[in-house]
């Protein structure tokens, strides 16, 4: 888990999506994820608050469009 810069959070067009929204658009488990993001095969998440985690949309996206087809 890394911690989002304040200078990322000014990139236009930057969109982040909670744990909620990224459940809805990919199909794996929230502890599959998890593993994931160890391991490199996954975006890594950003710590908004101690209790508050988000990932960048245009990241997923991209490993949907790639990432997901290697391990489906």
């Amino acid at each position: 888990m890394r911690t989002i810069r304040e200078d990322e959070l000014k990139i236009p067009g930057k969109v982040l999506i909670n744990r909620k929204q990224l459940l809805k658009i990919v199909p794996l488990s929230d502890r599959t994820i998890f593993d994931m993001e160890k391991r490199g095969e996954f975006p890594r998440r950003f710590t908004l608050t101690p209790r508050s985690v988000a990932w960048d949309l245009r990241e997923v996206e991209a490993w949907i469009d790639v990432g997901f087809r290697t391990i489906a």
